[in-house]
C-alpha cells in the first residue's frame, strides 16, 4: 500500500517596502494573497520593525521578520533576516521593493520561487521575473498598489480592487478618546462640527512640504467657514517643532497639534486619521493611511508623479500645478523656487476642502451606513 504523503502548507514570504506609504499601498495585494491561499498557508512579512505597528489589527500574517537594511541593529540586519528565512524556507517570496538588496535577501534566505520586477540589475536573482512596460527608454509609471498586485497575479492570485486597508486596536482608540477629550473639552464631532487633520509631512524631503504659513492661512479660512470645527496638526517625531510652530501661530483653542504628545505610535496616527472628517495632506505616508480608512482626503501634490500614489480611494481630491519642471521626483527643488507647492493657493485648497466635506455630507445623508468613518 502506497504511503500517504503529508501535505505541507504553502509558505509565502512578502518582502515589504521601507516607506510607510508604499507599505500601506501593498495591503490590497496582501489581502488578496491571504484570501486566495486561505488560512492553511503561512504568510511571513519581512518588514522594518516599527512597521509591525502599522499592520497591527490585521490578521494577514503569521510571522514577522524584522529587516531594515539602513539600520545598524543586529536584530534587523540583512544577515539576521536571511537566517530567519532559511530556518523555514518559503516556497514563494514576493518582492514588493524593486531594490537589488531585497532580491539578494530572498535568494540568500533560500526562498524557492522569487517573484519581482526585473529592475536595478537583479534579474539573475529572480526565478519568476516580471518586466516593466516601457515607452521607449522610459519605464511606465505605476503605483506600489498596482505593481504589488502584479506580483500576486504572477502566482495565480486573481486581481482585486486596489482598496487600501488597515485596522486600529482598542488601545489606539482609547488613546484617541483621551486625547480628543483633553484637546477639545466637551466637543463632539459631527457633520456640522468637522474634525480637520493637517499633515505637512516631508520625511522624503523638503520639496514635498507646503509650508507652515500656508497651513496657518488655511486654518483661519476653515475656522471662519466652520466655527464649530476643530483642527489637529498631525506630526511624526521629527516634525514636532513645525507642528508646534503652526499651533502657536494660530493661538486658537480650536487648533491643537500632536507636537507635545509624549509618544507618537503609529496606532495613534491611525486612530486620528480614521476619525478625521477631512485630511488635508502633502503626498506622504499619512495620506495613504487615511485612504486605508476611507477618510476623505485633499492631497497637495508637488514634485512626485501622482500616478505613483494611485489606489482606489473614492473620497479624494488631488491638487497639482502643471509645470514644465514637474514632476521631478527630487527631494530638494533643483531650481530652488519650489513652485509646484508654492503655487498651490490657499483659497483653492480651502475650496476643495469645503467641496469634499459637502459631498461627504450629502453621501452620509443619502446612505449613512456606507460611510465607515462617519461616527
Amino acid at each position: 500500500m502506497a504511503r500517504k504523503e503529508r501535505l505541507v502548507p504553502m509558505h509565502i514570504a512578502i518582502i515589504l517596502p521601507r516607506w510607510v506609504g508604499d507599505l500601506v499601498m501593498s495591503t490590497p495585494m496582501i489581502r488578496a494573497v491571504r484570501q486566495h491561499f486561505g488560512k492553511d498557508a503561512k504568510l511571513t512579512a519581512v518588514v522594518k520593525p516599527l512597521f509591525q505597528d502599522v499592520l497591527a489589527g490585521t490578521d494577514w500574517f503569521d510571522e514577522f521578520i524584522a529587516y531594515d537594511r539602513h539600520s545598524k541593529k543586529q536584530e534587523s540586519s540583512f544577515q539576521q533576516a536571511a537566517a530567519a528565512l532559511r530556518s523555514d524556507r518559503p516556497d514563494i517570496a514576493l518582492l514588493v521593493p524593486n531594490s537589488l538588496s531585497s532580491a539578494a535577501l530572498a535568494w540568500w534566505g533560500g526562498c524557492r520561487k522569487r517573484v519581482g520586477y526585473a529592475r536595478h540589475g537583479r534579474r539573475f536573482l529572480l526565478t519568476d521575473p516580471l518586466f516593466p512596460i516601457r515607452n521607449g527608454w522610459q519605464v511606465e509609471v505605476m503605483s506600489t498598489a498596482q505593481h504589488s498586485m502584479d506580483l500576486a497575479e504572477q502566482i495565480g492570485v486573481p486581481r482585486q480592487p486596489l482598496e487600501l486597508e488597515l485596522a486600529t486596536l482598542p488601545k489606539d482608540e482609547e488613546i484617541m478618546d483621551s486625547l480628543i477629550s483633553r484637546f477639545f473639552e466637551g466637543w463632539t464631532q459631527s457633520n456640522t462640527q468637522p474634525l480637520f487633520v493637517f499633515n505637512d509631512n516631508a520625511a522624503y524631503g523638503p520639496a514635498k512640504s507646503w509650508g507652515g504659513e500656508r497651513f496657518v492661512s488655511l486654518a483661519r479660512q476653515l475656522l471662519q467657514s466652520y466655527p464649530d470645527g476643530r483642527i489637529v496638526v498631525h506630526c511624526g517625531p521629527g516634525e514636532r517643532d513645525d507642528a508646534r510652530s503652526l499651533e502657536s501661530a494660530l493661538s486658537d483653542s480650536r487648533v491643537r497639534s500632536l507636537a507635545d504628545v509624549e509618544k507618537l505610535p503609529f496606532g495613534l496616527s491611525k486612530a486620528l486619521l480614521r476619525r478625521a472628517s477631512i485630511v488635508i495632506t502633502t503626498d506622504s505616508g499619512p495620506r495613504h493611511i487615511a485612504a486605508a480608512f476611507r477618510t476623505p482626503t485633499v492631497v497637495l501634490h508637488g514634485p512626485m508623479d501622482p500616478r505613483l500614489g494611485m489606489s482606489d480611494h473614492k473620497n479624494l481630491i488631488e491638487l497639482r500645478k502643471e509645470l514644465p519642471c514637474s514632476p521631478c521626483g527630487q527631494r530638494i527643488c533643483p531650481l530652488e523656487h519650489h513652485d509646484c507647492m508654492v503655487e498651490l493657493a490657499v483659497d483653492d485648497v480651502a475650496h476643495a476642502t469645503g467641496e469634499l466635506l459637502a459631498m461627504v455630507s450629502r453621501k452620509a445623508e443619502a446612505h449613512p451606513s456606507n460611510l465607515e468613518n462617519v461616527e
